[in-house]
């Protein structure tokens, strides 16, 4: 299924050692469970981490699937305790991540499971935060900030799209503000991510299609961010044949398991590739235009994305690095995979009017991935990128 090996030896291929000795810092992550059926290993993978009450973090949504109750059973016949918290909303704010504390608190648990979507996994990181360390979620916005050990957390995804499974960042908006912050501590990243993909076959296909882009924009943002490394690109580059070749198949025969199976392990690879690196201007312009006027994630990050690919490819280092990854027109590959999923749509397609286009410019060029674009990019460029994706 991938053709390169993941090993340094490979990353260091053709090198005279000892004269060349590989520099690098890597975050593997923790341990990572995957296949059809693994979710009723949760019961055994929260004993082996020595839980005695468990908090199943999850949205009422994933709670209607049978999802919460399968993990409740499988943790119950582990001779562990466990309490549910599914009131997650979707793109939580502080007050989610209060609630689920106060949940927490009162049940005294000793671990904590994130059972759904990005919204699921990134309230139980933000649950942990406050729990283990006290504050608010603005004492922890930022990187490294959290002085205590924290739970153990064990991530389930739902969806083939965040990587929040292989990511120690929990994404949380300010309730009052509405501002996103980003708090990220590496106590905070999963112990272990359990990767189930039959979870991921009851997902409307909306949400399918929807994740599927955010995870393909994952891998192709990474690959040439200005932060990438050896690693973090191996990451990329294997999640992007393992999204190219699942999308259009998923979409259209949404029980075929080894395209789901290709999904979420690119999804996984390319959340472990944005923990090695970092993403760029597709998500900076993505979040002015959800913030206001709605739209999915994923569909904005979907409509930008080829005009970001556009942009990026004037610098002849990133438009050699595009054609490793895709020998072929990349932009046009992204619009034909972007109609599979029914979400070929222009910005003027979801209600973006051109005399809004310089404070999005302006708000995107403000967002922390924008300067770990490969092009440096002020707010006249991305006014540009905004007026290409109009069409």
């Amino acid at each position: 299924m991938l053709t390169d090996p993941l090993s340094i030896e490979s990353l260091c291929a053709g090198l005279d050692a000892p004269d060349w000795v590989p520099g690098f810092e890597h975050i593997p992550g923790g341990k990572v469970v995957f296949g059809p059926g693994k979710l009723d290993t949760v019961g055994a993978e929260a004993a082996e981490l020595g839980s005695s009450h468990v908090l199943i973090v999850s949205d009422p949504g994933i709670a209607q699937t049978g999802c919460v109750e399968r993990a409740v059973n499988a943790i119950n016949e582990a001779g562990i305790k466990a309490t549910v918290f599914d009131r997650v909303h979707e793109n939580p704010t502080t007050d989610d991540v209060e609630a689920c504390v106060a949940v927490a608190r009162e049940a005294g648990v000793d671990l904590i499971v994130g059972l759904g979507g990005g919204s699921s996994m990134d309230t139980a990181k933000g649950c942990n935060f406050i729990l283990t360390n006290g504050g608010t979620m603005k004492d922890f916005w930022g990187v490294d900030l959290a002085k205590e050990p924290m739970l153990p957390l064990i991530a389930i995804p739902t969806t083939s799209g965040t990587g929040s499974e292989c990511q120690s960042f929990a994404l949380i908006a300010d309730a009052e503000t509405h501002a996103k912050m980003a708090c990220g501590d590496k106590k905070a990243a999963a112990a272990v991510a359990i990767l189930d993909p039959e979870l991921t076959v009851t997902m409307p296909a909306a949400v399918t299609a929807h994740t599927g882009i955010d995870a393909i924009a994952h891998a192709l943002e990474t690959a040439v961010c200005n932060k990438r490394t050896d690693i973090s690109y191996a990451y990329s580059r294997a999640a992007w044949q393992l999204l190219n070749e699942g999308l259009e198949q998923v979409m259209k025969q949404p029980d075929d398991m080894e395209a789901r199976a290709r999904m979420q392990l690119g999804a996984a690879f390319a959340g472990t590739a944005i923990e090695n690196s970092m993403l760029g201007i597709g998500h900076s312009c993505a979040n002015p235009v959800t913030a206001h006027y709605g739209t999915v994630h994923g569909q904005a990050v979907g409509t930008m994305l080829p005009e970001v690919i556009a942009f990026n490819s004037r610098n002849e280092e990133v438009a050699s690095i595009y054609n490793e990854l895709y020998e072929g027109d990349l932009v046009e590959r992204l619009r034909n995979l972007l109609a599979s999923a029914d979400m070929d749509l222009s910005l003027a397609d979801l209600g973006v009017e051109t005399g809004k286009l310089p404070q999005l410019a302006e708000e995107a060029a403000k967002q922390w991935t924008a300067q770990f674009n490969p092009v440096r990019a002020d707010a006249t460029a991305l006014e540009g990128v905004y007026r290409a994706a109009m069409e």
